[in-house]
């Protein structure tokens, strides 16, 4: 999802100002995906230039500025809803390049790579977990009776996704081994042929 997006959506209930979007957003993101004002506003502009928001007039002059869907718009966020997110075209992933270019770089230590990685994901699986077993709510749900199943269906989410990625992370170590072992064998012979040539120098010990 993009914040483009979850505009639409909130902007669906009806007007809203900025700073009203910011903290909806947040707060049925779980407060995983804090925004700044001013990506808030640049958004609403692009909304605008694309005809999907339009200002919304109010009596009090120093009212701030409320934005509402068009019809555009409305079109957009049903067409939203209704299609899946789309998996061919995943999104880059800078531990799936990282490791990809540790394993093709000479002089690399691709398993260090992994443990320190492994290290990582392990504590914030852990920060996930901790929090779930808290029971930490978040303020809005004096507002919003769905608040903490919000909280709750984020956190689940974070968890999935760091224990899919300790997963991968085993299956890259189970990987390395046998690929360790193909370029030590292929390695041996230059190494023998190495050792016979200085074996045979003049000069050379015997």
């Amino acid at each position: 999802m993009s914040v483009r997006q979850g505009f639409l959506a909130l902007l669906s209930h009806g007007p809203r100002h900025g700073y009203q979007l910011r903290a909806e957003f947040e707060a049925r993101s779980g407060g995983t995906w804090p925004l700044n004002i001013g990506q808030v506003y640049t958004t609403l502009g692009r909304l605008e230039r694309d005809g999907l928001i339009a200002p919304v007039h109010d009596d009090a002059p120093e009212a701030p500025e409320r934005y509402a869907l068009t019809d555009a718009g409305r079109t957009e966020v049903e067409s939203w809803w209704n299609s899946p997110v789309k998996r061919g075209a995943p999104a880059r992933d800078e531990l799936a390049l990282k490791l990809a270019l540790a394993v093709t770089t000479p002089g690399v230590d691709v398993r260090a790579v992994v443990d320190a990685q492994r290290a990582e994901t392990l504590r914030g699986l852990q920060d996930y977990t901790r929090l779930k077993r808290s029971g930490r709510r978040r303020e809005a749900a004096e507002e919003d009776p769905n608040a903490d199943l919000v909280w709750d269906l984020v956190l689940d989410a974070l968890v999935f996704s760091a224990r899919a990625e300790m997963q991968w992370l085993d299956h890259v170590e189970s990987r390395l081994a046998p690929a360790s072992r193909t370029r030590a064998a292929a390695s041996a012979p230059e190494r023998a042929e190495r050792d016979r040539a200085r074996s045979s120098r003049p000069g050379a010990s015997r």
